[in-house]
Protein backbone atom coordinates (compact mmCIF):
# COMPACT_ATOMS: atom_id res chain seq x y z
CA UNK A 1 0.00 0.00 0.00
CA UNK A 2 1.35 3.37 -0.89
CA UNK A 3 -0.25 6.78 0.55
CA UNK A 4 -0.03 9.37 -1.63
CA UNK A 5 0.04 13.61 -1.32
CA UNK A 6 0.79 13.86 1.82
CA UNK A 7 1.44 17.27 3.32
CA UNK A 8 3.64 16.49 5.88
CA UNK A 9 4.63 14.16 7.31
CA UNK A 10 7.45 13.54 10.38
CA UNK A 11 9.82 10.73 10.07
CA UNK A 12 12.31 8.94 11.62
CA UNK A 13 15.59 8.15 9.67
CA UNK A 14 17.77 6.85 12.52
CA UNK A 15 14.82 4.62 14.00
CA UNK A 16 15.30 5.70 17.70
CA UNK A 17 13.79 4.71 20.67
CA UNK A 18 13.40 7.58 22.43
CA UNK A 19 14.69 11.44 22.97
CA UNK A 20 15.92 12.96 26.17
CA UNK A 21 16.52 16.68 26.95
CA UNK A 22 17.56 19.03 24.02
CA UNK A 23 16.53 16.22 21.52
CA UNK A 24 12.65 16.42 22.16
CA UNK A 25 12.72 19.54 20.25
CA UNK A 26 13.89 17.65 17.13
CA UNK A 27 11.53 16.92 13.98
CA UNK A 28 12.51 15.33 11.14
CA UNK A 29 9.73 15.56 8.38
CA UNK A 30 9.25 15.55 5.09
CA UNK A 31 6.22 17.71 3.05
CA UNK A 32 4.10 16.67 -0.26
CA UNK A 33 5.52 13.23 0.34
CA UNK A 34 4.70 9.60 -0.15
CA UNK A 35 4.85 6.46 2.19
CA UNK A 36 4.70 2.81 1.14
CA UNK A 37 4.08 0.39 4.38
CA UNK A 38 4.53 -3.26 3.42
CA UNK A 39 2.31 -5.42 5.39
CA UNK A 40 2.04 -4.64 8.42
CA UNK A 41 5.72 -2.61 8.93
CA UNK A 42 7.27 0.74 7.21
CA UNK A 43 8.65 0.20 3.97
CA UNK A 44 9.55 3.11 2.41
CA UNK A 45 8.92 6.99 1.63
CA UNK A 46 9.85 9.94 -0.29
CA UNK A 47 8.68 13.08 -2.26
CA UNK A 48 5.59 13.27 -4.54
CA UNK A 49 8.75 14.30 -7.51
CA UNK A 50 9.88 10.93 -7.05
CA UNK A 51 6.58 8.78 -6.63
CA UNK A 52 7.17 4.94 -7.32
CA UNK A 53 6.28 3.28 -10.27
CA UNK A 54 4.05 0.54 -9.59
CA UNK A 55 2.42 -2.49 -11.18
CA UNK A 56 -1.35 -1.91 -10.34
CA UNK A 57 -1.98 -4.30 -7.96
CA UNK A 58 -0.63 -1.57 -4.82
CA UNK A 59 -3.31 -0.30 -3.21
CA UNK A 60 -2.52 3.47 -3.30
CA UNK A 61 -4.56 5.55 -0.67
CA UNK A 62 -4.84 9.74 -1.56
CA UNK A 63 -4.10 11.92 1.82
CA UNK A 64 -5.90 14.36 -0.11
CA UNK A 65 -2.85 16.75 0.92
CA UNK A 66 -3.50 16.12 4.96
CA UNK A 67 -0.82 15.14 7.37
CA UNK A 68 0.15 11.62 8.33
CA UNK A 69 1.24 11.37 11.89
CA UNK A 70 2.85 8.66 14.33
CA UNK A 71 0.10 6.55 16.17
CA UNK A 72 -0.33 8.27 19.83
CA UNK A 73 1.28 5.76 22.37
CA UNK A 74 -0.81 6.80 25.61
CA UNK A 75 1.46 5.37 28.39
CA UNK A 76 -0.65 5.57 31.81
CA UNK A 77 -4.15 4.95 31.93
CA UNK A 78 -6.72 3.15 33.98
CA UNK A 79 -9.28 2.81 31.17
CA UNK A 80 -10.71 -0.47 32.55
CA UNK A 81 -13.44 0.43 35.02
CA UNK A 82 -16.88 0.69 36.13
CA UNK A 83 -19.66 3.58 35.93
CA UNK A 84 -18.47 6.94 36.71
CA UNK A 85 -17.36 9.70 39.13
CA UNK A 86 -19.23 12.33 38.52
CA UNK A 87 -20.83 12.73 42.04
CA UNK A 88 -17.15 13.89 43.08
CA UNK A 89 -16.89 16.12 39.85
CA UNK A 90 -19.48 18.42 41.65
CA UNK A 91 -17.52 17.63 45.18
CA UNK A 92 -15.04 19.30 43.60
CA UNK A 93 -16.66 21.98 42.30
CA UNK A 94 -17.48 22.74 45.73
CA UNK A 95 -14.00 23.05 47.30
CA UNK A 96 -13.42 19.95 48.09
CA UNK A 97 -9.98 18.16 47.56
CA UNK A 98 -8.59 14.86 45.87
CA UNK A 99 -7.63 13.92 49.06
CA UNK A 100 -10.38 15.21 51.17
CA UNK A 101 -12.26 12.90 48.98
CA UNK A 102 -10.17 9.63 49.66
CA UNK A 103 -10.72 10.40 53.54
CA UNK A 104 -14.11 10.29 53.32
CA UNK A 105 -13.88 6.96 51.80
CA UNK A 106 -14.34 7.96 48.00
CA UNK A 107 -12.19 8.43 45.12
CA UNK A 108 -10.22 4.43 44.24
CA UNK A 109 -12.17 2.95 46.97
CA UNK A 110 -15.86 4.24 45.29
CA UNK A 111 -14.39 3.10 41.98
CA UNK A 112 -13.13 -0.48 43.67
CA UNK A 113 -16.83 -0.76 45.32
CA UNK A 114 -18.80 -0.72 41.92
CA UNK A 115 -16.18 -2.70 40.35
CA UNK A 116 -16.66 -5.67 42.66
CA UNK A 117 -20.01 -5.43 41.97
CA UNK A 118 -19.73 -5.44 38.02
CA UNK A 119 -20.02 -8.77 36.27
CA UNK A 120 -16.57 -9.47 34.18
CA UNK A 121 -18.25 -9.43 30.88
CA UNK A 122 -20.34 -6.01 31.86
CA UNK A 123 -16.77 -4.45 32.61
CA UNK A 124 -15.34 -6.06 29.44
CA UNK A 125 -18.12 -4.32 27.57
CA UNK A 126 -18.24 -0.35 28.71
CA UNK A 127 -13.84 -0.37 28.72
CA UNK A 128 -13.76 -1.76 25.28
CA UNK A 129 -16.02 1.08 23.94
CA UNK A 130 -13.18 3.60 25.73
CA UNK A 131 -10.66 2.04 24.10
CA UNK A 132 -12.40 2.38 20.53
CA UNK A 133 -13.03 5.75 21.65
CA UNK A 134 -9.07 6.56 22.13
CA UNK A 135 -8.91 4.54 19.30
CA UNK A 136 -10.41 6.80 16.97
CA UNK A 137 -8.69 9.90 18.52
CA UNK A 138 -5.68 8.45 17.24
CA UNK A 139 -4.20 6.38 19.73
CA UNK A 140 -2.20 3.60 18.88
CA UNK A 141 -0.62 2.01 22.15
CA UNK A 142 -2.08 1.93 25.08
CA UNK A 143 -1.13 0.81 28.61
CA UNK A 144 -3.82 -0.23 31.18
CA UNK A 145 -3.27 -0.46 34.73
CA UNK A 146 -5.92 -2.47 37.15
CA UNK A 147 -6.05 -0.91 40.66
CA UNK A 148 -9.94 -0.52 41.08
CA UNK A 149 -10.36 -4.41 42.01
CA UNK A 150 -8.16 -4.34 45.69
CA UNK A 151 -8.66 -7.56 45.84
CA UNK A 152 -7.27 -10.77 44.52
CA UNK A 153 -10.59 -11.74 43.13
CA UNK A 154 -11.04 -8.32 41.62
CA UNK A 155 -7.93 -7.53 40.49
CA UNK A 156 -7.58 -10.15 38.39
CA UNK A 157 -10.74 -9.73 36.78
CA UNK A 158 -9.68 -6.53 35.65
CA UNK A 159 -6.04 -7.66 34.01
CA UNK A 160 -8.60 -10.44 32.16
CA UNK A 161 -10.55 -7.80 31.04
CA UNK A 162 -7.23 -6.12 29.87
CA UNK A 163 -6.06 -9.26 28.18
CA UNK A 164 -9.61 -9.60 26.24
CA UNK A 165 -9.45 -6.12 25.04
CA UNK A 166 -6.17 -6.78 23.86
CA UNK A 167 -6.81 -9.61 21.97
CA UNK A 168 -9.90 -7.30 20.56
CA UNK A 169 -8.78 -4.24 19.13
CA UNK A 170 -5.77 -3.94 16.95
CA UNK A 171 -4.07 -1.73 19.15
CA UNK A 172 -0.59 -2.78 21.41
CA UNK A 173 -1.65 -3.13 24.47
CA UNK A 174 0.18 -3.39 27.86
CA UNK A 175 -0.81 -4.94 31.20
CA UNK A 176 -0.19 -3.38 34.04
CA UNK A 177 -0.82 -4.66 37.82
CA UNK A 178 -1.46 -1.70 40.28
CA UNK A 179 -2.83 -3.15 43.42
CA UNK A 180 -1.01 -0.97 45.83
CA UNK A 181 -3.16 1.85 43.83
CA UNK A 182 -5.06 2.06 47.54
CA UNK A 183 -5.92 -0.13 50.55
CA UNK A 184 -8.78 -2.27 49.90
CA UNK A 185 -11.89 -1.26 52.43
CA UNK A 186 -11.18 -4.67 54.04
CA UNK A 187 -7.74 -3.96 55.51
CA UNK A 188 -8.53 -0.26 56.76
CA UNK A 189 -6.33 1.00 59.33
CA UNK A 190 -3.72 -2.23 58.17
CA UNK A 191 -1.68 -1.23 55.29
CA UNK A 192 1.25 -3.29 56.36
CA UNK A 193 -0.99 -5.95 56.59
CA UNK A 194 -2.50 -5.22 53.28
CA UNK A 195 1.13 -5.02 51.18
CA UNK A 196 1.35 -8.14 53.12
CA UNK A 197 -1.52 -10.00 51.34
CA UNK A 198 -0.61 -8.43 48.24
CA UNK A 199 2.62 -9.68 48.16
CA UNK A 200 1.73 -13.53 49.14
CA UNK A 201 -1.51 -13.62 47.11
CA UNK A 202 -1.74 -11.16 44.76
CA UNK A 203 1.50 -11.11 42.99
CA UNK A 204 1.48 -14.91 42.86
CA UNK A 205 -1.91 -15.08 41.13
CA UNK A 206 -1.48 -12.58 38.60
CA UNK A 207 2.18 -13.94 37.23
CA UNK A 208 0.44 -17.96 37.57
CA UNK A 209 -1.72 -16.41 34.57
CA UNK A 210 0.87 -14.39 33.17
CA UNK A 211 -1.58 -11.33 33.16
CA UNK A 212 0.62 -8.21 33.82
CA UNK A 213 4.47 -7.51 32.02
CA UNK A 214 4.81 -3.95 34.65
CA UNK A 215 3.95 -3.55 38.13
CA UNK A 216 2.98 -0.50 39.60
CA UNK A 217 2.74 1.14 43.04
CA UNK A 218 0.68 4.60 44.42
CA UNK A 219 3.96 5.80 45.84
CA UNK A 220 2.68 9.09 47.65
CA UNK A 221 1.71 10.85 50.40
CA UNK A 222 -1.52 9.15 52.23
CA UNK A 223 -0.87 5.97 49.72
CA UNK A 224 1.94 3.81 50.59
CA UNK A 225 5.56 4.41 51.57
CA UNK A 226 9.13 4.33 50.15
CA UNK A 227 9.66 1.54 51.79
CA UNK A 228 6.63 -0.17 50.95
CA UNK A 229 7.05 0.55 47.39
CA UNK A 230 10.72 -1.53 46.89
CA UNK A 231 9.05 -4.18 48.94
CA UNK A 232 6.38 -4.74 46.41
CA UNK A 233 9.01 -4.18 43.62
CA UNK A 234 11.17 -6.20 44.77
CA UNK A 235 8.56 -8.85 44.73
CA UNK A 236 7.32 -8.47 41.40
CA UNK A 237 10.91 -8.50 40.06
CA UNK A 238 10.71 -12.47 40.96
CA UNK A 239 7.99 -12.99 39.00
CA UNK A 240 9.53 -11.08 36.20
CA UNK A 241 7.58 -7.56 36.38
CA UNK A 242 9.36 -4.15 35.75
CA UNK A 243 8.47 -1.38 37.57
CA UNK A 244 6.63 1.58 36.82
CA UNK A 245 5.70 4.14 39.89
CA UNK A 246 3.08 6.97 40.55
CA UNK A 247 5.36 9.71 42.38
CA UNK A 248 5.05 12.77 43.55
CA UNK A 249 1.62 13.59 42.58
CA UNK A 250 0.61 14.85 46.29
CA UNK A 251 4.27 15.81 47.63
CA UNK A 252 7.44 15.73 47.24
CA UNK A 253 7.37 11.63 48.48
CA UNK A 254 10.70 9.89 47.78
CA UNK A 255 8.72 7.81 44.97
CA UNK A 256 11.21 8.79 42.41
CA UNK A 257 14.19 7.71 44.56
CA UNK A 258 12.75 4.20 44.56
CA UNK A 259 11.89 3.82 41.20
CA UNK A 260 15.21 4.68 39.45
CA UNK A 261 16.69 3.00 41.86
CA UNK A 262 14.61 0.07 41.06
CA UNK A 263 15.11 0.47 37.72
CA UNK A 264 11.80 1.54 36.75
CA UNK A 265 10.69 1.58 33.35
CA UNK A 266 8.79 5.11 34.04
CA UNK A 267 7.93 7.05 37.35
CA UNK A 268 4.67 9.08 36.59
CA UNK A 269 2.90 12.20 38.10
CA UNK A 270 5.79 14.27 38.92
CA UNK A 271 3.37 17.22 39.57
CA UNK A 272 5.36 18.40 42.76
CA UNK A 273 8.79 17.43 42.42
CA UNK A 274 12.54 19.53 43.39
CA UNK A 275 15.63 19.83 41.17
CA UNK A 276 17.21 16.98 43.00
CA UNK A 277 14.54 14.91 41.55
CA UNK A 278 14.65 16.14 38.41
CA UNK A 279 18.47 15.46 37.91
CA UNK A 280 18.66 12.26 39.35
CA UNK A 281 15.71 11.18 36.36
CA UNK A 282 18.14 13.21 33.60
CA UNK A 283 20.80 10.92 34.58
CA UNK A 284 18.67 7.83 34.32
CA UNK A 285 16.65 5.87 31.60
CA UNK A 286 13.76 5.89 33.44
CA UNK A 287 11.19 8.08 31.62
CA UNK A 288 9.60 10.93 33.69
CA UNK A 289 5.51 10.51 32.71
CA UNK A 290 3.77 13.94 33.32
CA UNK A 291 -0.01 13.71 32.96
CA UNK A 292 -0.92 16.77 32.24
CA UNK A 293 -4.87 15.90 32.11
CA UNK A 294 -5.40 15.05 35.68
CA UNK A 295 -3.62 18.70 36.49
CA UNK A 296 -6.16 20.49 34.76
CA UNK A 297 -9.09 18.29 35.93
CA UNK A 298 -7.89 18.77 39.59
CA UNK A 299 -6.31 21.83 39.08
CA UNK A 300 -3.01 21.06 40.42
CA UNK A 301 0.31 22.55 39.44
CA UNK A 302 1.32 20.85 36.22
CA UNK A 303 4.58 18.36 35.93
CA UNK A 304 7.94 20.62 35.51
CA UNK A 305 8.47 19.35 31.95
CA UNK A 306 11.22 22.34 31.00
CA UNK A 307 13.04 21.99 34.41
CA UNK A 308 13.14 17.99 33.64
CA UNK A 309 14.17 18.36 29.52
CA UNK A 310 16.53 21.26 30.94
CA UNK A 311 18.26 18.05 32.98
CA UNK A 312 18.06 15.83 30.02
CA UNK A 313 15.43 13.58 31.01
CA UNK A 314 13.44 11.30 28.66
CA UNK A 315 10.29 13.07 29.01
CA UNK A 316 7.18 11.19 27.87
CA UNK A 317 3.14 12.85 28.04
CA UNK A 318 0.13 10.78 29.02
CA UNK A 319 -3.46 11.14 29.34
CA UNK A 320 -4.26 9.42 32.98
CA UNK A 321 -7.69 8.51 31.67
CA UNK A 322 -9.37 7.68 34.34
CA UNK A 323 -12.63 7.83 36.28
CA UNK A 324 -11.83 10.28 39.09
CA UNK A 325 -9.26 12.89 38.07
CA UNK A 326 -8.98 12.46 34.38
CA UNK A 327 -11.96 11.20 32.74
CA UNK A 328 -10.37 11.99 28.99
CA UNK A 329 -7.99 9.55 26.67
CA UNK A 330 -7.72 12.41 23.90
CA UNK A 331 -3.83 13.06 22.89
CA UNK A 332 -4.30 16.11 21.17
CA UNK A 333 -5.90 17.53 24.24
CA UNK A 334 -2.94 16.02 26.27
CA UNK A 335 -0.34 17.43 23.60
CA UNK A 336 -1.95 20.93 23.42
CA UNK A 337 -1.92 20.82 27.13
CA UNK A 338 1.85 20.54 27.22
CA UNK A 339 2.17 23.15 24.90
CA UNK A 340 -0.33 25.77 26.27
CA UNK A 341 0.32 24.78 30.31
CA UNK A 342 3.69 23.53 30.62
CA UNK A 343 5.24 25.69 27.51
CA UNK A 344 6.71 22.76 25.65
CA UNK A 345 7.14 23.33 22.07
CA UNK A 346 4.94 21.50 19.40
CA UNK A 347 7.58 19.67 18.73
CA UNK A 348 8.62 18.83 21.74
CA UNK A 349 4.92 17.85 22.94
CA UNK A 350 4.50 15.72 20.07
CA UNK A 351 7.39 13.65 20.97
CA UNK A 352 6.05 13.33 24.39
CA UNK A 353 3.07 12.04 23.12
CA UNK A 354 4.65 9.52 20.53
CA UNK A 355 7.97 8.16 20.60
CA UNK A 356 8.63 8.93 24.12
CA UNK A 357 5.34 7.38 25.41
CA UNK A 358 5.97 4.11 23.26
CA UNK A 359 9.39 4.16 25.11
CA UNK A 360 7.39 4.78 28.66
CA UNK A 361 5.69 0.77 27.63
CA UNK A 362 9.25 -0.72 26.14
CA UNK A 363 8.11 -0.34 22.78
CA UNK A 364 10.32 2.84 21.24
CA UNK A 365 11.99 0.27 19.13
CA UNK A 366 8.92 -0.56 17.10
CA UNK A 367 6.24 2.09 18.04
CA UNK A 368 5.81 5.80 18.23
CA UNK A 369 7.60 7.35 14.91
CA UNK A 370 7.28 6.81 11.26
CA UNK A 371 10.70 5.15 10.80
CA UNK A 372 11.85 1.83 8.13
CA UNK A 373 10.88 -1.29 9.83
CA UNK A 374 8.95 0.29 12.66
CA UNK A 375 5.06 -1.01 13.05
CA UNK A 376 2.87 1.15 10.36
CA UNK A 377 0.40 2.50 12.98
CA UNK A 378 -0.80 6.13 11.71
CA UNK A 379 -3.49 8.28 10.87
CA UNK A 380 -4.15 10.92 8.12
CA UNK A 381 -5.81 14.23 9.01
CA UNK A 382 -7.90 16.93 6.62
CA UNK A 383 -5.23 19.32 5.20
CA UNK A 384 -3.64 21.74 7.82
CA UNK A 385 -2.18 25.06 7.77
CA UNK A 386 1.30 23.97 9.28
CA UNK A 387 1.93 21.42 12.19
CA UNK A 388 2.13 23.65 14.66
CA UNK A 389 -2.07 23.71 14.02
CA UNK A 390 -2.35 20.33 15.75
CA UNK A 391 -2.07 21.52 19.52
CA UNK A 392 -3.21 24.82 18.36
CA UNK A 393 -6.81 23.75 17.69
CA UNK A 394 -7.07 21.11 20.30
CA UNK A 395 -10.68 20.90 19.66
CA UNK A 396 -11.46 20.84 15.75
CA UNK A 397 -11.74 17.34 14.61
CA UNK A 398 -8.94 16.67 11.98
CA UNK A 399 -8.29 12.94 12.00
CA UNK A 400 -9.66 11.03 8.55
CA UNK A 401 -8.49 7.63 8.50
CA UNK A 402 -7.05 5.30 11.42
CA UNK A 403 -4.33 3.22 10.30
CA UNK A 404 -2.81 -0.18 12.86
CA UNK A 405 -0.37 -2.46 12.05
CA UNK A 406 -0.93 -1.49 8.38
CA UNK A 407 -4.56 -2.20 7.84
CA UNK A 408 -7.66 0.44 8.12
CA UNK A 409 -9.12 0.86 11.33
CA UNK A 410 -13.03 1.25 10.20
Amino acid sequence: MIISNIGFMPVDSNRVAYLRGHDMNRLESIKDAWLRIEGWVVKEWGAMADFPSTDGSEEIVDAKGGCVLPSFCDSHTHTVYAGSRELEFVDKIHGLSYEEIARRGGGILNSADLLQRTSEDELFRQSLERAREVMAMGTGCLEIKSGYGLTTESELKMLRVIARIAESVPMRVKATFLGAHAVGRAYAGRQTEYVDMLCREMLPAVAAEGLAEFVDVFCDEGFFTPVETTRIMEEAARYGMLPKIHANELAVSGGVQAGVAAGAVSVDHLERITDVESALLGGSGTVATLLPGASFFLGMPYGPARMLMKDNAIVALASDYNPGSSPSGNMRMVMSLGCIKMKMTPEEAFNAVTLNGAAAMQLGHDYGSIACGKVANFFITKPVSSFEFLPYAYSTPLIERVYLNGMEVK
